[in-house]
C-alpha cells in the first residue's frame, strides 16, 4: 500500500516530511488537509490525528502524527538512503539541531499560536507580525552558533542532508514568507542554499504542492 500523507502545503511540518520521503525514493500519495480552513478540526480528521494537526502518515493502516517522529520511523522502515549519522554522537548533534528548530522556534511560529494572539488576546498584526519576527530571528541565531561546529559541511552536518536539513529548510521558506530578517545567519543561509540545490527540497517545495493554488 502507498504511503498516504495527510499534510498542508504551507505547514512546515509537513514540509518537513515531504523532503524525507522524497530523500528516501518512496512513493507516497498527498492528501490536503487546509489550516486556513480548518479542515484540521473536523471530526474526521479528529479520527486521524487526536490533536488535530498535520502531518499525519497512514502505512498500511497505521496512523503516525508529529513530523520528526514520522521521520524517525521512515528511518528505521526504509533506512537507505540514511537521514541520520551512523556513529550515536554524530546523531545526537543532528537531532539537536532539529529540536532547536521544530521544538524552540517553530512551536512559536505556529498558525494556531499567532491566530490565538490576534483573536483571543486582541493583538494587532503587526504585533503578531513583530513577535514572528523576534523569535524566528533569535531562534535561527542558535542554529548558526551550531553550525559553528567543524562537523558541519555542505548541509548541517557533512555532506549529505539529514535530519536537521529536513528541519531547517522550512523554517527558512516561513521565514521568507513573513520577511525575517536573515543576513544575520550566513551559516544557515549558506545551507538551505545548497540543500534547494538538490531535488528532494526542491521538487516538495510548498508552491509545487497540489493545495497551493
Amino acid at each position: 500500500m502507498t504511503l498516504l500523507l495527510h499534510n498542508y502545503f504551507r505547514s512546515s511540518a509537513s514540509y518537513r516530511v515531504r523532503i524525507a520521503l522524497a530523500l528516501k525514493g518512496l512513493d507516497w500519495e498527498y492528501r490536503a488537509v487546509h489550516l486556513v480552513k480548518n479542515e484540521h478540526l473536523a471530526e474526521g480528521f479528529a479520527a486521524l490525528s487526536p490533536s488535530r494537526l498535520v502531518p499525519t502518515l497512514e502505512d498500511n493502516g497505521a496512523l503516525l502524527t508529529q513530523s520528526l517522529a514520522i521521520i524517525e520511523y521512515l528511518e528505521e522502515t526504509h533506512p537507505e538512503p540514511p537521514v541520520l549519522p551512523r556513529d550515536a554522537l554524530g546523531r545526537a548533534r543532528v537531532r539537536s539541531i532539529a529540536l532547536d528548530i521544530a521544538c524552540e522556534i517553530h512551536p512559536l511560529n505556529n498558525l494556531r499560536v499567532l491566530r490565538y494572539l490576534v483573536k483571543d488576546l486582541a493583538r494587532s498584526e503587526d504585533d503578531k507580525n513583530r513577535w514572528y519576527r523576534h523569535w524566528v530571528e533569535t531562534g535561527l541565531e542558535t542554529v548558526e552558533r551550531q553550525l559553528a561546529d567543524p562537523r558541519s559541511g555542505r548541509f548541517c552536518h557533512g555532506d549529505t542532508p539529514t535530519l536537521a536539513d529536513i528541519t531547517l529548510v522550512p523554517q527558512i521558506f516561513n521565514a521568507q514568507r513573513l520577511a525575517c530578517r536573515l543576513d544575520h545567519v550566513p551559516k544557515v543561509m549558506r545551507v538551505f542554499e545548497a540543500c534547494m540545490q538538490h531535488e528532494a527540497f526542491e521538487s516538495t517545495r510548498p508552491e509545487k504542492c497540489p493545495d497551493a493554488g
